[in-house]
């Protein structure tokens, strides 16, 4: 007689690369116990297990213990993570390179940001975060009996980081974050798939007609939550990437048309453009993915997804303590060269430290003070 068991997946979202399986055999009646415990402290990776998205299978026959472990990622929400990460190392190194400035003046460099990267890289990074916000709180279930108290609990913990990010930029992201997922996502959470999507609509068209800005941010985390909530076929890719792209390209023309004809100028422009663009380069990038380049666009991106947040916090002191040499250039093209230069430093570091280790530093610390409990990071078979 069979019996079958399915361990808790872990409680961070879907994200690496490649599917792995581990068989353990035990003879001991009591080895079920142990060998689950033991796959569920291997298989805790950030953003591997997602409800559905893993779990170890064990087999039970007469005096053996088959215990397989299969795990299907999701390896596109890190690699989408990552380049995002590039674009708003990018967009901040432009940022604080103009803002320390006397007289800025007018570059190509600049016409090149503004229109192309600002305002499209932290609408990706909201929208997978309230993707992420879905997954964690499937996963949590599976850990707790109250799984928006965990919750709510890692939204503090990175309100706490935020903060202390904020006494060092001003203009950063988690603190906003943390406060939206509190007042959006969390009373979110309790109303049905077809409620939120009209709640990310409505938010989101509401932001765009008062000019975007960080009042863009619930209502793409609530497309985000509608989205994960019922994925949509990969067959919508292509019509998709090739309506954003039109879409993106006319109302990015339109912005500069209206820059110069104050009678065609319309705040929602520019936000409507930053959406469409936004949508056409996580759709574009997804094809790639399915391209002979997506192996090497993995590789590269992936490990800078994962550790988003380290990568994310580091980079500001680093842009900050570089801007003597920075601002020693008008044309603001040497910002663009550095930022790329540490991006592939990032990147170099992300897969080494994820060679030892299961998670970021930063990500490690989040994790740990969301749960409460030790949490194991250095790999099996990794040396100090």
């Amino acid at each position: 007689m069979m019996h079958q068991m399915i361990c808790p997946p872990d409680d961070t979202p879907a994200s690496a690369s490649g599917v792995r399986g581990a068989t353990e055999t035990a003879a001991a009646p009591g080895a079920a116990r142990t060998a689950r415990a033991m796959v569920a402290a291997e298989i805790a990776e950030p953003g591997r297990n997602a409800r559905g998205a893993a779990g170890a299978l064990c087999t039970l026959d007469p005096g053996v213990v088959r215990l397989s472990v299969v795990t299907r990622r999701l390896p596109e929400l890190d690699v989408l993570r990552g380049f995002a990460v590039c674009g708003i190392m990018l967009v901040n190194t432009w940022q604080h390179t103009r803002d320390h400035l006397d007289n800025p003046g007018r570059e190509a460099v600049d016409w090149g940001v503004e229109n192309l990267l600002q305002g499209r890289f932290y609408t990706i990074f909201s929208f997978l975060f309230g993707l992420s916000f879905v997954l964690f709180l499937r996963s949590a279930a599976e850990r707790t009996e109250y799984p928006r108290l965990v919750l709510l609990r890692r939204l503090a913990v990175l309100a706490a980081i935020g903060v202390l990010h904020q006494l060092v930029n001003s203009g950063e992201v988690l603190l906003p974050y943390a406060i939206f997922g509190v007042l959006v996502l969390l009373p979110a959470s309790f109303l049905p798939r077809i409620a939120v999507a009209l709640l990310g609509v409505v938010l989101t068209a509401w932001a765009v007609h008062q000019g975007g800005g960080v009042i863009l941010i619930p209502g793409v985390f609530a497309l985000g939550m509608a989205v994960m909530e019922r994925p949509p076929s990969r067959r919508w890719l292509l019509p998709v990437f090739v309506v954003s792209a039109v879409l993106g390209a006319a109302l990015t023309w339109l912005w500069v048309l209206a820059s110069q004809d104050y009678s065609l100028y319309y705040p929602g422009i520019y936000p409507a453009a930053g959406l469409a663009a936004a949508t056409a380069y996580c759709t574009g990038l997804l094809l790639l993915l399915r391209t002979r380049a997506g192996g090497a666009l993995t590789a590269a991106l992936a490990p800078l997804g994962r550790m988003a947040l380290t990568n994310y916090v580091v980079s500001t002191p680093v842009i900050l303590l570089s801007l003597p040499l920075l601002t020693a250039d008008p044309t603001r093209v040497t910002g663009l060269v550095f930022a790329l230069a540490v991006l592939v430093l990032q990147i170099l570091f992300s897969r080494a430290w994820l060679a030892r280790f299961r998670y970021g530093p930063l990500e490690w610390v989040w994790r740990r003070l969301t749960w409460m409990e030790r949490v194991p990071n250095r790999r099996i078979g990794s040396h100090p």
